[in-house]
Parts: structure tokens; sequence; C-alpha cells
């Protein structure tokens, strides 16, 4: 199987130990909303003016839930000739790895993989 060109790929591997992470990154990248709710939303947001068309980018998401399943989905891309473009990966996933090792992990079967890392721990209450 001939693998996909780097400037086409829009896979993207998500690898984050809390279903509800998946869901917003798939309500982002893989959204339903029709043009004129993104309009809206664009003109809300930014001011923008009114356009004819709205282009949106679709994404082909795949979800892990800690960094061993992660390396296992990323090397099974590999191995079928559909490699990921670019993983997102959580920083604190007990009880496995992290995101540090997940990364390393990751970029010894696939060293341009270029990856997120991303965390919504906070040391500080939404009070603070």
């Amino acid at each position: 199987m001939a693998e996909i060109n780097n400037r086409d790929n829009r896979r993207i591997l998500i690898v984050d130990d809390t279903r509800a992470i998946h869901d917003d990154f798939r309500k982002i990248l893989c959204g339903e909303e029709t043009n004129d709710e993104l309009e809206g939303l664009s003109q809300a947001l930014f001011g923008d003016e009114p356009s004819t068309t709205v282009t949106r980018t679709r994404f082909e998401l795949e979800s892990a839930y800690q960094g061993q399943e992660g390396l296992q989905k990323l090397i099974a891309a590999k191995e079928a000739g559909r490699p990921f473009a670019v993983a997102f990966v959580d920083m604190r996933m007990p009880p496995g790895w992290d995101g540090v090792e997940t990364t390393l992990e990751l970029w010894k079967v696939a060293p341009d993989l270029q990856i997120v890392i991303c965390t919504a721990y906070s040391d500080y209450s939404w009070d603070d």
C-alpha cells in the first residue's frame, strides 16, 4: 500500500486518558457545523465580514487512552501505509507512561511525527 503524501496527510492520533478530551478534539477538528454556523462564529469572534464560502479542512482522528496503546496504533498505521501526521499527547496519564515517555517511544518508530504535548493540569483553581 502506498504511503500518504505528508502534505495531504490529515491523520491525527490523540493520546489522552480522559474520554472527554477526545470528544473535544472531535468537536473541534471533525465538527459537522454548517457553513452558516461557522460564518456566524467567525463574525462573532473576529468581527469578520460575511464571505460567500467557508472552507473547512476535515481530519481523521484516532484515539488511544494510554501511551502504550498509542504506540501500538502508530505502529499499525505505519505498517498499513497510513501514518499519522500529528499526535496530541497528554502529559499526565496515570498509571502508564507520561507524555514525555510516550513522545520518546513514538519518535523511535516515527521520528518525523509532529507531536503536541498537552495538559489540563494546573496547581491553580478556577477562582485563582
